[in-house]
């Protein structure tokens, strides 16, 4: 009996996990990519000696990707090795204020107590321990199964979440939350900042994402040896050592039905038939450039708005900086006001919030001796065709000019070497709608059940979606399990 076989569209994270699930099962993998490397919107860049990680910067719940490797019988640390860091991000405001939170929650206390007074401090316990009890009991349902199958409503523990339905923030804002335990409006605007994590906004999304709060102080921030882009490379090496045949620079041109049966694509001027296909692509671009027009578009779906995205610079800093460390914030006056400005496209680039981020910290190599890499971070709106040009030079004067005030040095005279990337580029880059990092948005308490399920349903057969615009949803943790559930329900199917 020949093996069944399954295409794999899209090297991401999400597209590679779920490549290596299917080949431990026995099926002949096909891994496309129409870019020349693998990792998607995790990639490596140098220049001029520094070493860039030109992706996601921060690292949680390692134990989704050592998962991968203990399922296809190998040793995680043959292949992958992190380090957790103490310090989950230095914030520093306008005003002169500066906060350092650890994964340590007495050490975040003492923190909040000695910067904000007791009052905020004791807010500060409860926060933390509310957020890790909204963490522990909706991760099991939330994350680790689709809410887009009958069977998962009948796990139990479902009905612990549905008891507990009212104070898990589904009818409040995330900020509406952060007002109930702060006083100080920069603690309500450092915990606001978590709906950043998956492109939204604290005004708009729900208080559940409060649990977000709980992998960075609760859970640890890591650091992969190597850098971040260990993380595609490692799986990448398994993939091929598990049988994944990979082929890159093979762009898929279109994906073919058979009625209601998706069993055929469309790559390098020749039609390839499989009885199964998994889609690591951004679902708009999905229904828009590849899938037959036979097939029927999720209007509910394709119209929620996209996340944001991301205007970054990539500078080589000729000096270091003590007072800094892996993750920094710098907060912008009015955060309410920046996100506006964000979702009408109006002066977002005059006060914006900045991430910088220094992976030679720790990573020594990523600079040479006495340098730093950076890489700073703007939360933009998506590409609607805005003048990016005019916008990343507005934008990078400002943050010149916000940073040297707040480290008291004339920064433009230490950026040694630069690169930009902007949405217009990540959009080009990853096919994602507007270059949105993490597909939709979560703007609505309902945001969860539009995010497109892992499997092509009313009817369809062999198609399913994985990746940041598919559930659970984007961010290194979420893709890993997007994959696993895409690939388990393909599993499932073609055993029946």
């Amino acid at each position: 009996m020949s093996r069944k076989k399954v295409a794999v569209v899209g090297a991401g994270l999400a597209g590679l996990a779920s490549s290596i699930r299917l080949a431990n099962e026995g099926f002949h993998v096909d891994l496309f990519e129409k870019n020349p490397y693998t990792g998607g919107k995790m990639t490596v860049y140098e220049q001029d000696g520094f070493r860039f990680d030109a992706g996601p910067s921060l690292f949680t719940l390692p134990h989704l990707v050592d998962e991968v490797f203990e399922l296809s019988g190998k040793n995680p640390r043959d292949y992958f090795n992190y380090t957790q860091h103490s310090t989950a991000c230095k914030y520093f405001w306008q005003n002169g204020k500066e906060l350092v939170l650890k994964s340590n929650m007495e050490h975040n206390i003492k923190a909040i107590e000695s910067s904000f007074g007791l009052g905020a401090a004791l807010s500060a316990e409860a926060y933390f321990n509310d957020s890790k009890k909204k963490y522990e009991l909706t991760e099991p349902f939330f994350l680790q199964q689709s809410l887009h199958r009958f069977k998962t409503f009948l796990d139990s523990r479902v009905f612990k979440v549905l008891g507990s339905i009212l104070r898990l923030g589904l009818f409040s804002t995330l900020n509406d939350v952060n007002k109930q335990y702060f006083q100080d409006e920069e603690l309500v605007q450092l915990f606001n900042r978590y709906a950043t994590y998956n492109g939204s906004s604290p005004y708009k999304t729900p208080g559940i994402m409060q649990m977000i709060n709980h992998l960075e102080h609760g859970k640890g921030t890591f650091l992969p040896i190597g850098g971040m882009h260990e993380i595609a490379k490692s799986l990448t090496s398994l993939a091929r050592e598990v049988g994944v045949n990979i082929h890159l620079n093979q762009n898929v041109e279109e994906v073919y039905s058979d009625g209601k049966i998706i069993n055929a694509l469309f790559v390098c001027g020749r039609k390839k038939f499989y009885d199964a296909i998994i889609l690591n692509t951004d679902v708009h671009f999905a229904y828009q450039h590849l899938l037959d027009k036979k097939i029927k578009r999720p209007k509910k779906t394709l119209a929620q708005d996209p996340s944001t995205s991301a205007l970054i610079f990539y500078w080589g800093i000729n000096r270091d900086f003590d007072q800094l460390d892996l993750h920094n914030i710098f907060f912008s006056k009015d955060y309410k006001q920046e996100f506006e400005q964000i979702e009408n496209n109006s002066n977002f680039w005059i006060d914006p919030t900045i991430y910088v981020n220094i992976s030679s910290k720790i990573e020594t190599a990523d600079a040479p001796a006495g340098c730093e890499n950076w890489f700073v971070m703007i939360n933009v709106p998506a590409n609607e065709g805005q003048d990016w040009e005019k916008i990343t030079n507005d934008l990078r004067d400002n943050v010149l000019d916000r940073l040297s005030a707040e480290l008291k040095v004339n920064l433009r005279q230490h950026v040694s070497t630069e690169r930009i990337l902007n949405p217009m580029m990540i959009e080009q880059l990853t096919s994602s709608k507007g270059g949105a990092l993490y597909g939709t948005s979560s703007n609505d308490r309902k945001a969860a059940f539009l995010r497109h399920p892992n499997k092509k349903l009313s009817g369809y057969k062999g198609l399913y979606f994985c990746g940041g615009s598919a559930h659970p949803g984007g961010g290194i943790p979420l893709c890993l399990l997007s994959g696993k559930l895409a690939a388990n329900w393909c599993i499932e199917d073609i055993h029946e």
